[in-house]
């Protein structure tokens, strides 16, 4: 026989190399009935197989003593997060589950989870290799999932309040000068990467608003861009999308800016004379960044791009977003306000951009305490009498 039983409810078939899931359900005559599923992974199994047990548990509203953690994380996310989350963020979730926490702590019961099976979790994790932040996700996601078990009143209180995390590391951020910039923009005139690194190097757009912005956003009368959308993948097909939050949508002006000007008409005309000579070959579905005939790039791909020309060139390394840091570098070496580079860059807060551009905020710093030197050095002679 070919299929054996490797845990219950779960048989695996050695010919086919596959995984069959037995899903009973008490029917009305009292009867329950029976259904077998096939899944080409054990994780995909045992995440099968929770969602459907789980969901008879919570349904039923009995026995949920046997509710493991593993069928809570696989109901929360269904019916939870799925309905009021981004699909890149749905996915993300879903391969730390299915990938790491059901596998690890799934099969313990929600009501006897401890502190302490958590903390041993969250260490093991970082000592197969995961980096802090990737860890510290991990725990972010089961303190929110048992959280809202808590207040569903299935667990008296929320066990991970006491597991400590692993410290966030400093990202490293590669990002250009000014000079280093207009050099990568003359390397790239005239090809098809030109528009995407200037549109994040001028605009500090994110790659998905990139590969996202359409000209129904784009404003010519008045040279004014408005971000809204934002396209991106999960599990390697693309989405469109809102952009990453309110902050997110924000109109940023490009009058004045020549080189900018330029562009933008240029692709506009491109566009133009494409449509007419393809006619309804052409597939009009409005983006400005896009490939020959209309079709829209992913974000990968463009990223992709930009290594394989880099390689070509004595410039150093950076990636499409390293270019939406050296927007926020360029304009900090400019005295620009903390302020109005947040909100260019459509942060929801001055905190969030003071939090992940620190190392270029350095500068401030040392200003004040080299004019505050001055002033004590002086004898307090440079300042006024509203100073005094």
């Amino acid at each position: 026989m070919s299929r054996k039983t490797i845990m219950p409810n779960i048989a695996y078939d050695t010919q086919r190399h596959s995984y069959y899931v037995t899903m009973r359900r008490p029917a009305a005559d009292g009867v329950s009935k029976r259904s077998v599923q096939c899944y080409p992974t054990l994780e995909l199994a045992i995440q099968a197989l929770d969602r459907r047990s789980g969901q008879d548990l919570l349904a039923q509203g009995q026995d949920l003593k046997r509710l493991t953690l593993g069928q809570w994380l696989t109901y929360w996310l269904e019916q939870i997060i799925k309905p009021s989350r981004s699909a890149s963020t749905v996915h993300g979730y879903c391969m730390i589950i299915r990938n790491h926490l059901s596998p690890g702590l799934g099969g313990v019961q929600l009501t006897k989870l401890t502190s302490a099976q958590i903390q041993l979790y969250l260490n093991r994790m970082q000592a197969e290799g995961l980096c802090a932040n990737t860890v510290r996700k991990h725990y972010t996601l089961l303190h929110n999932a048992l959280e809202h078990a808590r207040k569903q009143e299935l667990v008296l209180r929320n066990v991970s309040d006491q597991v400590t995390p692993p410290s966030a590391s400093d990202p490293t951020h590669h990002f250009y000068d000014s000079g280093t910039m207009a050099r990568l923009f003359e390397i790239l005139a005239g090809t098809t990467m030109e528009p995407v690194v200037k549109l994040a190097g001028y605009l500090g757009l994110r790659r998905a608003e990139i590969c996202g912005l359409k000209w129904s956003h784009v404003d010519r009368e008045r040279k004014v861009i408005t971000i809204s959308e934002a396209r991106t993948a999960v599990n390697g097909r693309p989405v469109d999308k809102s952009t990453k939050n309110r902050a997110s949508i924000r109109r940023l002006g490009y009058a004045g800016l020549m080189d900018m000007e330029e562009l933008m008409e240029r692709l506009w005309r491109q566009r133009q004379e494409e449509m007419a000579l393809l006619g309804e070959r052409y597939a009009d579905m409005g983006y400005v960044i896009c490939h020959d005939g209309g079709l829209p790039y992913q974000a990968d791909y463009l990223s992709n791009r930009l290594q394989r020309v880099l390689r070509k060139t004595e410039l150093p390394y950076v990636t499409l977003h390293g270019l939406r840091h050296s927007f926020a570098s360029i304009a900090n070496s400019r005295n620009i306000p903390l302020f109005g580079i947040s909100k260019a860059l459509g942060h929801s807060t001055t905190s969030t951009t003071s939090r992940i551009y620190t190392h270029l905020f350095d500068d401030t710093h040392l200003a004040v305490v080299q004019a505050v030197g001055r002033a004590v050095g002086d004898g307090g002679q440079s300042e006024g009498p509203a100073a005094r």
